[in-house]
């Protein structure tokens, strides 16, 4: 039910902007519709044109709100907010084990067997490497 109504919602926008794009604006449009030859006179082409985008818009309205309503139908009803500190509320206490690296920010995020007493910052290019004890 839901893909036939999405279906429909798109056939309904692609439309509606074709018959936006159909109508005659204040510079010209397209500069379809134009001309006296026809058996549709200006006025009546953008007097039909007008009523096809207030149709599509009003169905591409309906259409919208349905989905809405088809994807909140089976929700829970909470707050997307609500449902995410829960969901951190109800994750186990972390342990001391040692990190992996793909945890969370704010954990050890150091590479294994990385010393932990090496300078914050390497050493200018003009001073000499310090000497490490094996």
């Amino acid at each position: 039910m839901e893909n036939v109504i999405l279906t429909i919602h798109l056939i309904l926008a692609l439309l509606l902007i074709g018959v936006v794009l159909m109508q005659r604006s204040e510079g010209g449009g397209l500069g379809i519709g134009g001309g006296g030859g026809g058996t549709m006179s200006a006025r009546g082409a953008a007097t039909a044109l007008t009523k096809l985008t207030w149709l599509f818009a009003i169905g591409f309205i309906i259409t919208s709100i349905t989905l809405t309503i088809l994807a909140t139908r089976g929700g829970e009803g909470g707050s997307v907010v609500d449902s995410a500190a829960s969901d951190t509320a109800t994750e186990a206490p972390a342990t001391d084990a040692p990190a992996t690296g793909g945890g969370l920010a704010g954990t050890d995020l150091t590479l294994p067997g990385t010393a932990t007493d090496a300078p914050a910052t390497p050493p200018r290019a003009d001073e000499p490497a310090p000497a490490t004890n094996p």
